[in-house]
């Protein structure tokens, strides 16, 4: 069985055990006992097995609407839409799945707004907030609304990015936060205690296959994680550095890959528990990649930053097996920075977000399955997050 070859009984167990994992969203909590994960495990590793049309993804470029707005990260919503999550600006947007762009209004604006986002088991997609003083939304019938934090503060870069906790909860991942945040199912967002803070401390975060979220270490100096009960944890990470790493990727042997953004090396933790680092081919000293799309076949796609200094002109990526290569890109930029954060589409495409204002330009990489992807599959929880 390929990916794309769901049985109804796969769908019937999926639905009772992972959140987001059909196209509704209508589905109970995840399962912490492996189940969940294995299913979407199997499912990989065939078509893994099975290969893709090309073992290296066609690179290509498409046409966005250009307007005065960046964003950073994107979401995969039910009905097939890309969500482009805004940073700065008053615009949102997005792409259907037969890649029509189009803008929309959002209801609270700010610099330095949202960076990431959550899909939320009722098919809301929640924007992450950074530099904003209230939550803001969009549902899958396209009306956007906004909702109350319990904590906001005036340094900028409170949260960045978020995960959807087994318990339905969604999760954002301290930055500069000096406390931990988390909106429920009914709306209501609440605080809780964080064992270790920094400024600059994480970007994004990562389910694991036993429901433990992780913090990505950007310049923490150890990583963080919260079990599905609540309790927040740290443990020893082999290296350390300013601007490290900017969000991770779970891989298809249950390892969370941190995505390289200034750091030289690669560093990811086991099912396990355990930390270690590997080579990389491609290093910036600040923004060589931003986020990262686990592919079909296994993959795991670094996205191209440069936010700060360099022009990353190689795309670079490991596979399953642990082996780092890289490939050229059709289109790159210069210091204002070039994508923040990517997208698999249930086609295969993996779509690289756009970062920078008035871009006119989309990129991606065609990992060309032999059929299109379960969309359910592409909306797990373990998958479509930054």
């Amino acid at each position: 069985m390929a990916i794309y070859d769901i049985s109804p009984t796969w769908q019937t167990e999926v639905k009772n055990k992972a959140r987001g994992a059909i196209p509704t969203c209508d589905n109970s909590s995840i399962s912490t006992d492996l189940v969940a994960w294995n299913k979407i495990k199997t499912l990989l590793e065939k078509s893994q097995n099975n290969g893709t049309s090309f073992s290296q993804g066609t690179v290509s470029t498409y046409s966005l609407v250009a307007c005065s707005t960046f964003y950073s990260g994107g979401i995969l919503a039910p009905n097939g839409d890309i969500h482009f999550i805004p940073f700065n600006g008053g615009t949102g947007k997005k792409m259907t799945s037969a890649g029509v762009v189009s803008t929309y209004s959002l209801i609270y604006t700010s610099s330095s707004l949202c960076r990431g986002g959550v899909l939320a088991p009722n098919g809301d997609i929640h924007f992450m907030p950074t530099g904003s003083i209230v939550g803001q939304k969009i549902s899958i019938s396209g009306v956007v609304s906004t909702y109350s934090l319990a904590y906001t503060t005036s340094v900028l870069n409170t949260y960045s990015g978020g995960v959807l906790a087994p318990n339905g909860d969604i999760h954002f991942i301290p930055f500069n936060a000096t406390i931990g945040q988390k909106i429920n199912n009914s709306g209501t967002a609440s605080t809780y205690s964080l064992v270790y803070t920094k400024l600059g401390a994480y970007i994004g975060g990562v389910l694991a296959p036993n429901g433990d979220i992780h913090f990505i270490p950007h310049a923490a100096a150890v990583g963080q994680k919260i079990n599905s009960s609540g309790v927040v944890s740290t443990y020893s990470l082999v290296y350390t550095l300013g601007s490290a790493y900017a969000g991770g990727v779970l891989s298809i042997n249950g390892d969370i890959h941190f995505v390289p953004h200034g750091a030289n090396r690669g560093q990811k933790i086991s099912t396990s528990g355990a930390v270690s680092t590997y080579s990389l081919i491609y290093t910036l000293a600040n923004g060589a990649s931003f986020g990262g799309v686990l592919s079909p076949n296994g993959d795991i796609y670094f996205v191209p930053g440069s936010l700060s200094t360099g022009t990353p002109n190689r795309g670079q990526k490991i596979s399953n097996s642990g082996v780092v290569s890289t490939y050229s890109l059709l289109y790159t930029s210069g210091i204002t920075g070039v994508s923040s954060g990517g997208v698999l589409a249930p086609n295969g495409d993996i779509h690289f977000i756009s970062f920078i204002t008035n871009s006119s330009i989309g990129q991606k990489i065609s990992t060309l399955p032999a059929k299109p992807l379960n969309i359910g599959l592409c909306c797990s929880p373990f998958l479509n997050k930054f």
